[in-house]
């Protein structure tokens, strides 16, 4: 089973969550991916900092954030956007559920590749059916 890092628990773990870093530290890296869309929506939000930074100061640190985004997809397990994920986006747009686009392509990924999201977005993605989830970001109650 591989588990599958929504976006905001990618930021969630380069800002050190100490819940979310105990349960990744207990498995092992190749147990876990990202998607492409989480790199696109990271990469999206860098350039729009760094198109309204106004000081040098923000532009030097929109522009290490970028390079660090960049650091952390390149040592990641990076689920495609594939002809199967696509298949799933377009089944899930059909249903018309009331998920967000990026999300739905999330969730799409995946459905096609059999994976967990991890996320704390879980009213939304908990209404893709079939889809498995769970929040990491608190601290187990077991």
């Amino acid at each position: 089973m591989l588990f599958l890092l929504d976006t905001d628990h990618i930021t969630l773990y380069r800002e050190e969550n100490l819940p979310l870093q105990r349960r990744i530290g207990a498995r092992a890296a190749e147990e876990f991916g990202v998607t492409i869309v989480s790199f696109e929506e990271q990469v999206k939000g860098w350039l729009s900092f760094i198109h309204r930074a106004q000081t040098p100061v923000k532009l030097v640190w929109g522009y290490r954030s970028l390079q660090e985004t960049l650091r952390f997809f390149a040592k990641q397990q990076v689920l495609p956007f594939d002809e199967t994920a696509a298949l799933y986006f377009q089944q899930l747009q059909q249903q018309r559920l009331r998920v967000g686009t990026q999300d739905l392509r999330i969730a799409a990924i995946a459905l096609a590749n059999r994976c967990t999201v991890v996320t704390r977005n879980r009213r939304d993605f908990e209404r893709v059916p079939g889809l498995l989830v769970e929040d990491w970001s608190v601290a187990a109650t077991e």
